[in-house]
């Protein structure tokens, strides 16, 4: 495992232009791209049924010994179900592989001559850092928010006493046991809180997948028509330093998505969850500094801690344009970094 010579997020500030050290070049691909688009998508939010594992029953066995008949109750304990247990940890990045309905393995039944059914084995469901645990009801039962931390979603039930634990000193031969306890029955709603190092925002049709095909092995669908990304994808950029930026390509924005039209809230909180901003505006289109006003307004509409995320823009599709007049306009529109690409033909996409 690679030593993390410096924190992300220092990476990312200085990706941003804010420092002057010297920026490290992205690694170029070893292995070639899949032909096919990818079908999966980055899954954030995801409501689950725990259940814990079901006790073992006792015994109510005795014991019979050549010459000795009366040898007395010798029923073992059953075993304890197993827990369903959430653990955080840097391997998975999102909840896609997480099961909507979790049960805990059961505890084995007690045997006869006083042996104990063996403990069920507990279920660890591993979960990204960052993972917010909520009940039923809403409320934060949990906050994962470092590696290795754990909480316990749902309770094994306990073994049941065989009858030799019901010995008593007027009754030496009982022939009662109980009943392994029922493992508790829970819901949960698993959000992932921090989603990607940088967020691509922008209107339906910008060029946001196919920006991040050119920069990632992800492989996001493309089509000529609005709203073609529903659900988040996500792809990793290796860095000659060894850091790994995860950059999400996010449903487009349209205006009013604050009031919930579009995609609305769903997209807002994807977009929430990066620690940066990147804006990307088709400047070939008809006043793309338009663009920039609909997203920074639908934005600190949102949220005002998200209208002061670090942010840049990307003028895409520069391929499409017969001179730089809209680059210049936008560039004296608006005081954030402007660096124009073309995502579809790789110009300028190293720069950024």
């Amino acid at each position: 495992m690679f030593i993390r010579k410096i924190d992300c997020l220092s990476v990312i500030i200085r990706k941003f232009g804010e420092s002057t050290v010297v920026t490290p070049k992205p690694l170029q691909r070893i292995k070639p791209r899949a032909s096919k688009s990818s079908l999966q998508s980055f899954v954030d939010l995801k409501r689950v049924k725990v259940s814990g594992g079901k006790g073992g029953d006792g015994s109510a066995s005795f014991l019979n010994l050549w010459a000795n008949e009366m040898g007395g109750p010798d029923g073992g304990d059953g075993g304890n179900g197993a827990h369903v247990i959430f653990k955080a940890t840097h391997d998975v990045k999102d909840l896609r592989h997480v099961s909507s309905i979790i049960k805990g393995a059961d505890g084995e039944r007690g045997q006869n001559k006083d042996c104990h059914g063996k403990n069920a084995q507990h279920s660890f469901v591993n979960v990204p850092v960052g993972t917010v645990i909520r009940d039923s009801e809403g409320t934060v039962v949990g906050d994962l928010n470092r590696e290795d931390l754990m909480f316990i979603a749902a309770r094994g039930g306990a073994g049941g006493k065989g009858n030799h634990f019901f010995i008593t000193d007027i009754e030496q031969a009982p022939k009662i046991c109980e009943y392994g306890a029922r493992g508790e029955q829970l819901d949960y709603t698993l959000e992932v809180k921090s989603m990607a190092h940088i967020g691509l925002i922008g209107l339906p049709n910008a060029g946001k997948s196919t920006l991040l095909r050119a920069i990632s092995r992800a492989r996001p669908k493309i089509a000529p028509y609005p709203f073609t990304t529903l659900k988040p994808h996500l792809g990793m950029v290796l860095y000659q330093d060894y850091e790994q930026i995860a950059v999400a390509d996010l449903p487009g924005l349209i205006s009013d998505s604050h009031k919930n039209k579009g995609l609305g809230i769903q997209f807002l909180k994807h977009a929430e969850r990066c620690i940066a901003l990147i804006f990307i505006v088709d400047i070939s289109a008809q006043n793309p500094w338009e663009h920039i006003n609909i997203l920074q307004h639908e934005l600190s509409q949102f949220s005002e801690k998200l209208g002061k995320r670090p942010k840049m823009i990307v003028a895409n599709k520069i391929d499409l344009l017969d001179n730089t007049k809209n680059i210049e306009i936008l560039k004296c529109k608006t005081e954030l970094e402007v660096v124009p690409i073309s995502a579809k033909q790789g110009t300028n996409v190293c720069t950024f």
